[in-house]
């Protein structure tokens, strides 16, 4: 099947990443929460899976995402995107070179990891990448060691590359609203989802952050601890 041809006025919202999980059928329940919940983006993440779980694992929530119409991206690997037919692909520094992946993926969604540098937003751009994540804003379990992005971080890159920009690392729903007024246009999520008592019910509650603040719409090419 082909892929949808999602507008940059879709990276808006909840970006919800997901957790490493070898139990297909109960990943594809979370994230069928999340999406039930309003969530805008889903990315795959597993980089500790065998090859033939994530191919899987990414072509099962693929096709729950395409239900949805909602983009469904893969972290770090361009070839199993193209394997699975994702909406597009994460790269951060070392999984790939951007350019590259824009080639393989023309009407893709392409984003690009910044980490706390905003100049890199503006190579990003340049290479043909269609939205950046900066961080870890705030103190991250996911990755403790992580250096820190200012908040000031996520304004700087907006205005250096043109860009949507991701705030990732240590969101919850008492600081995401920080991330969002310092200029972020999604925000990136994971143990605050999956670990959540009701995923559903707190995906709503990260959605519901952007209601009434639809942001800048341009077209791209036709609870529980933190993350």
């Amino acid at each position: 099947m082909a892929r949808e041809a999602f507008p940059r006025s879709a990276l808006r919202g909840l970006y919800v990443i997901t957790q490493e999980n070898p139990d297909t059928r109960a990943l594809a329940a979370g994230v069928e929460a999340c999406l039930a919940g309003g969530a805008a983006l889903v990315q795959y993440r597993a980089k500790d899976a065998p090859p033939a779980l994530a191919l899987a694992q990414a072509e099962r929530l693929a096709a729950l995402c395409r239900a949805r119409h909602t983009p469904f991206i893969v972290n770090d690997s361009l070839e199993l995107a193209l394997a699975v037919g994702a909406d597009g692909v994460h790269l951060g520094l070392g999984d790939g070179d951007l350019r590259a992946a824009r080639a393989a993926l023309p009407k893709g969604l392409l984003g690009a990891s910044c980490y706390a540098d905003p100049q890199r937003a503006r190579a990003a751009a340049a290479a043909g990448a269609d939205y950046v994540a900066l961080g870890s804003v705030f103190a991250s379990s996911t990755k403790p060691a992580a250096a820190r992005a200012p908040l000031a971080c996520l304004a700087a890159a907006k205005a250096a590359s043109g860009l949507p920009v991701v705030a990732i690392g240590g969101i919850t729903l008492a600081n995401a609203p920080l991330a969002i007024t310092a200029g972020a246009d999604m925000v990136a999520v994971i143990s605050a989802l999956f670990e959540a008592p009701d995923v559903q019910a707190a995906a709503r509650a990260f959605a519901r952050l952007f209601d009434g603040d639809s942001g800048p719409a341009h077209d791209v090419r036709t609870q529980p601890r933190p993350l």
